[in-house]
């Protein structure tokens, strides 16, 4: 799907907002989970923590470090996304996000990922989805007990 100049405009302004406010940027007093994300091309870096509960979901999320707008803005939207959510809903949405930021599918085609649309340009920019999917990355190796994940 092809995005209007509007579109692509609010997509950036949204982007540029989560970057210079990211949401849920801190470190949880308590975590259960927690990985490192290093992508060395961009120099994005980042620690990510997260506490699941009995029933497996996300009951707190956080991360820290720094990074390029792309990349702090999908970890600040990622976080926002997965609180609350049980780890089945987080992996399917890590499947999702990483499919829509490499050209697989389209956001349209998946009504979960409605609100990380506004990274689905960054297919066309292939050095910025390593960016985009760090963040993701780096929760998913949180979630599989590694401790150190890098996009290269």
């Amino acid at each position: 799907m092809l995005l209007n100049n509007r579109s692509k405009n609010l997509y950036q302004e949204v982007i540029l907002d989560h970057n210079k406010n990211p949401r849920n940027y801190s470190q949880p007093e308590r975590f259960s989970h927690f990985a490192k994300g290093n992508n060395p091309l961009c120099g994005d870096k980042l620690d990510l923590f997260l506490l699941l509960n009995d029933e497996k979901i996300v009951e707190e999320i956080g991360f820290i470090g720094d990074g390029c707008a792309i990349s702090k803005a999908s970890a600040s939207i990622m976080t926002t996304v997965v609180k609350g959510k049980h780890i089945d809903e987080v992996r399917k949405l890590f499947d999702g996000f990483h499919n829509m930021a490499v050209g697989n599918i389209s956001a349209s085609e998946d009504p979960a990922l409605r609100r990380l649309r506004v990274f689905e340009g960054v297919k066309d920019l292939p050095a910025r989805v390593k960016c985009a999917t760090l963040a993701w990355h780096t929760l998913d190796a949180a979630l599989n007990n590694k401790e150190i994940i890098s996009t290269e």
